[in-house]
């Protein structure tokens, strides 16, 4: 049974739940692949952490202009710059502990949904202190830098523009493999419509509209949702708070004014099962939530994304003709207003996802990897 060791970050959730998709299907896996997932910010000192993890968060939801400088400035900066070796040589002070849990698990081979695990891997496998196999999934529909790692046993790209720009890049070609964002089994299911909906009291039959965040610049979720609700026509919206407890307070008072109209919801699990009775999404662009919304058919007005990656995962959805975005509150309003009047053009952006979800994504990452450590054996044993 081969031991595959899935490294991410928690800054920002996607990174996380890129690997927790990739550990999910390997508990399914035909090989019977062992997968165990590390959160390198388990690993760190408090102080690292929250300069890493937590001040990243708060930089792209208080400074986004700054984000997007040093975005920029990051992905053209030379590797061998004093300001990036200074940088690695601090990520590799605070990560110590990790590399030496990583050599407790004497796994097969290491996925890295994140770059820091991936760059620190570089440089044990480059002084011959780590020869485990290391893999790098790109979890965005761009390529930064900062994901080009050396010495990597290979890369997997969201697409083929990805894998364009990462052979630019330098990486060899035959080590690059595109196979989509991996995202949780259930998100590759065909749910009943009518079974989900009325799970949540919702009508299967009325156009139904999914709002997952509300972001920075658009106005806060109740606001959003309430001018949504004032428009004209027979929809019915479901709003997600995540852990929001005061927002989904707000929400629910919302909902009391109208009634069989809004469905408001915390973090739920089951998101899946909710976008399975929607039609479409209102959401930020992020790599993971956007490729869940590809698994499940649904088109998207896309709101608020942080500058740098998410702007351009929303140029990606824009030029794929699967999503609209919505720069302001009026904004969406339009958008949504103009989708609900012509059903046709909402069927046309559904019917352009086909050629784009990638539901089985982390299988094909395991695969790949699983072939890999097959081929290097029966190598080792001729």
């Amino acid at each position: 049974m081969p031991k595959v060791l899935v490294l991410s970050v928690s800054a920002g959730a996607g990174h996380v739940r890129a690997a927790e998709a990739l550990c999910a299907y390997a508990n399914a896996h035909p090989a019977g692949v062992e997968a165990v997932h590390l959160d390198v910010m388990d690993f760190v000192p408090a102080s690292f952490k929250a300069l890493y993890a937590d001040f990243y968060i708060k930089l792209v939801s208080r400074q986004p202009a700054l984000w997007s400088y040093l975005y920029q400035k990051t992905d053209n900066a030379s590797p061998r710059s004093v300001g990036e070796r200074i940088r690695r040589a601090v990520e590799r002070l605070n990560c110590r502990a990790l590399i030496a849990e990583i050599e407790r698990h004497r796994a097969d081979a290491i996925i890295c949904t994140h770059f820091l695990p991936a760059e620190l891997l570089s440089r044990e496998r480059r002084l011959g202190n780590i020869r485990t196999p290391v893999w790098v999934q790109v979890t965005d529909f761009d390529l930064h830098r900062m994901w080009v790692v050396p010495g990597m046993q290979g890369y997997f790209a969201a697409n083929e523009e990805v894998a364009w720009r990462m052979a630019n890049r330098g990486i060899p070609s035959a080590s690059i493999h595109v196979g989509g964002i991996p995202v949780m089994p259930a998100f590759s299911e065909r749910f009943d419509r009518a079974a989900c909906a009325a799970r949540c009291g919702l009508d299967p039959a009325r156009t139904t509209l999914l709002m997952m965040s509300g972001g920075a610049g658009l106005g806060a979720l109740d606001a959003l949702a309430e001018r949504l609700l004032e428009m004209d026509g027979d929809f019915q919206l479901i709003a997600l708070a995540g852990r929001n407890e005061g927002m989904l307070a707000a929400l629910r008072r919302l909902g009391e004014t109208h009634r069989g109209r809004l469905y408001a919801s915390g973090f739920t699990p089951d998101v899946e099962r909710l976008m399975a009775c929607s039609d479409l999404v209102i959401t930020k662009p992020g790599g993971l939530t956007t490729s869940e919304c590809l698994a499940m058919r649904l088109p998207m007005v896309i709101t608020s994304p942080i500058p740098g990656q998410e702007e351009r995962n929303a140029d990606f959805l824009l030029e794929q003709g699967v999503a609209l975005k919505a720069v302001d509150a009026v904004a969406l309003e339009y958008r949504v207003r103009a989708l609900l009047d012509d059903p046709a053009r909402l069927d046309a952006m559904r019917d352009r996802i086909a050629s784009l979800a990638r539901p089985y994504a982390a299988r094909f990452v395991l695969d790949t990897v699983c072939d890999a450590l097959g081929n290097q054996a029966k190598g080792a044993a001729a």
